[in-house]
């Protein structure tokens, strides 16, 4: 058995920002939303059986406490942020699961969700759909990452070659070099480099000695990062925990309920509020072939 765990804020963004504009018959910007959906009957229709989508209900999370640079929603186009609730309504009427995070993040979310599904015996692959770097910390085992888009899909030894270090050191090398996506900025010369070779050494960051001399590598500018580190320990760390997902994150409780058995009764109605017709066609056409 595949599960199949979707990342829907980063399909959202991605849709708004790759296809026409759509508006629905009341003037409502829907195109987004529409290709979300439509990507993800695209994958039931090629053989997915068990499938959930994990949203940001809210931009704002936990993480908003621990850095006041971090992400907050602000700047989102209006009508991006509007398809937020209505992708998730969506996804409930195409009969597909979807777990709409709100103290924590959408990233959070899956993790806990591959987790989940990791430990059950009849899971033979569990494939994380996003291209987010965050993701990469839990690949191993069972669970790879597929970046959709590019058709890209990565293991545990496919996240070292990406990056330089495995992806137990995923959330140390964000840490350090930071990741701009997320609002916070890494260490001050801590370069994606630099960073894969140190940590390629020193998986974490508390394996890092504290003088240079004792490093026992070869890296350009090695005492102006290990000044950097020993003055921003604690920085560096709070990044690190900041990019490190929660796997506690409120998701199902077992991949039963991953199950795709149809669209729901009021899928025909939120069809039309999408201006989905074709996409309603579909997902009825499939329950039909799989009900044979």
């Amino acid at each position: 058995m595949q599960v199949h765990l979707i990342d829907g804020t980063y399909e959202l963004f991605r849709h708004f920002f790759a296809v026409p504009s759509r508006l629905n018959a009341d003037g409502r910007e829907v195109g987004a939303c529409r290709g979300v959906i439509s990507n993800a009957m695209a994958l039931l229709e090629r053989g997915a059986t068990h499938i959930a989508v994990a949203t940001d209900h809210v931009i704002k999370s936990f993480r908003n406490d621990m850095w006041e640079g971090y992400k907050d929603g602000s700047g989102i186009d209006p009508e991006l942020h509007q398809q937020f609730g209505l992708l998730e309504e969506a996804l409930r009427a195409f009969g597909i699961p979807v777990w709409p995070m709100v103290e924590y993040e959408a990233d959070d979310a899956l993790a806990a969700g591959a987790a989940m599904a990791e430990r059950d015996d009849r899971v033979d692959e569990v494939l994380i759909c996003t291209a987010d770097k965050d993701l990469a910390q839990c690949v191993g085992g069972k669970v790879v990452q597929w970046d959709r888009r590019k058709d890209i899909v990565l293991d545990a030894g496919g996240v070292a070659l990406k990056f330089g270090v495995g992806p137990e050191s995923i959330p140390d090398y964000l840490g350090l070099v930071g990741d701009s996506a997320d609002g916070f900025p890494g260490l001050a010369g801590w370069g994606a480099k630099s960073t894969a070779a140190v940590l390629s050494r020193y998986p974490h960051i508390e394996d890092i000695p504290k003088s240079v001399e004792d490093w026992d590598l070869s890296v350009r500018g090695a005492a102006k990062l290990a000044g950097t580190l020993a003055r921003d320990l604690e920085l560096a760390k709070l990044f690190r925990r900041i990019a490190t997902v929660q796997r506690q994150a409120p998701v199902a409780g077992s991949v039963d309920e991953l199950e795709w058995r149809g669209p729901a009764d009021e899928v025909d109605v939120v069809g039309e509020s999408i201006d989905g017709a074709g996409l309603v066609a579909r997902a009825v056409k499939l329950a039909g072939t799989r009900r044979q």
